[in-house]
């Protein structure tokens, strides 16, 4: 274990790591709230954006790091190795916390050569993970290189658990199950479904074809068909470094639909899911996808692929309908069987959601786990340099 020093008012330093400034702020701001509140000393590193500003607002240091989220070039994959073992020598943390892929693997090497305890956060296995050739084989290898001495591997899932237990990328001991990044209850409250409207539906997410947009969009030409009042919504931004992005052009073609209403992005999601009567994720698989507990949490009815992640959440025809991926006409199938249902099912649906948000996935779960993996490696006894 490598030494540490004393930073000037003697709290114990995190450093923790995700793929943007907007991660951290969306997902992991309860935390670092908690983190600081515990009396540590935080600092992120991330490739900054508009919302490093609201980190300090909490009392966090900020420091840019790039990252090349999405690319596979070896250089400049081993450049951002050198850039973590930097910060690893200039801050000496206590601990390490990583979030996102990235993150996960270079980070904890870094932190690995310098004794540094990591504690991973596998929010989600991305795109190399989805099929069986080289690019899975290469991304378990170099998981277990980074996580072999990390304390504690948090799953937001049992199916990434399994796989990763059963690949060896992880031990049994290591690998723990968190509720997601947890859901403020206090900021996410429930709405009355919308009385006046026509039935409307509402993905939220990035404009990826891994996250099934293509299936919504396929799903509400089929279900107009039969219902041609039906409203369909896409609150999320393009995201041109990802490798399953969907083409502008293809947006700007469901743009001069009238079938399909792209919202852009939105800084708070909360007006929007409660104009709508069920929010839609037909991804090809999750981590433990935000946006269905933040619409449980508002007791919105939820539709979603029967994938890792999904039906972690989606209790099928009970607070919501689970549904086949890669189909549209099985998404629109689900779609319609909630039109059909009478408006006292879809509320009892909307109260059952929001149910089971409170009892298996508040935040306040998340920050005690990771308080408690803190203090089984003793980082609140040892010290790094704010």
């Amino acid at each position: 274990m490598s030494s540490v020093s004393l930073a000037p008012d003697k709290r114990p330093l995190l450093l923790l790591s995700a793929n943007s400034a907007w991660n951290v702020a969306n997902f992991r701001m309860g935390l670092l709230r908690a983190l600081v509140g515990e009396g540590y000393a935080v600092v992120v590193a991330a490739p900054a954006d508009v919302h490093e500003s609201g980190l300090a607002d909490e009392h966090v240091r900020f420091v840019p790091l790039a990252i090349d989220r999405s690319g596979m070039n070896p250089v400049t994959d081993l450049q951002l190795l050198g850039r973590y073992r930097q910060l690893m020598r200039s801050f000496r943390p206590a601990a390490f916390l990583s979030f996102t892929i990235k993150p996960n693997i270079y980070g904890s090497l870094a932190a690995r050569v310098a004794g540094v305890p990591a504690i991973n956060n596998i929010s989600g296995l991305g795109t190399m993970f989805l099929g069986k050739g080289w690019q899975a084989h290469l991304a378990h290898g170099l998981y277990r290189a980074a996580m072999r001495r990390s304390p504690t591997v948090f799953f937001q899932n049992p199916d990434d658990r399994q796989l990763f237990v059963e690949a060896g990328t992880v031990r049994s001991e290591q690998a723990k199950l968190l509720p997601g990044s947890g859901i403020d209850l206090t900021r996410f409250t429930p709405a009355p479904l919308p009385a006046e409207r026509p039935p409307t539906f509402l993905f939220i997410g990035r404009l990826l074809a891994d996250k099934g947009v293509r299936e919504f969009v396929e799903a509400a030409r089929l279900v107009m068909q039969e219902f041609p009042e039906a409203r369909f919504e896409m609150l999320g931004g393009m995201d041109p470094g990802n490798r399953t992005a969907i083409n502008p052009d293809e947006i700007l073609r469901w743009r001069q639909e009238a079938n399909v209403q792209m919202l852009g992005e939105a800084a708070d999601v909360r007006p929007h899911i409660a104009r709508a009567t069920a929010v839609v994720l037909p991804s090809y698989r999750e981590g433990l996808p935000r946006v269905l507990l933040e619409a449980a949490a508002m007791a919105r009815p939820l539709i979603a692929t029967d994938v890792p992640g999904c039906r972690s959440i989606v209790d099928h025809e009970r607070n919501g309908f689970l549904c086949a991926v890669r189909d549209a006409r099985a998404l629109a199938d689900a779609m319609i069987r909630l039109i059909r249902l009478p408006g006292e099912k879809r509320e009892a649906m909307g109260r059952a959601a929001r149910a089971r948000v409170e009892a298996e996935f508040s935040e306040q779960t998340v920050i005690q786990a990771y308080l408690g993996a803190l203090r089984d490696i003793g980082a609140n006894s040892r010290v790094g340099q704010a």
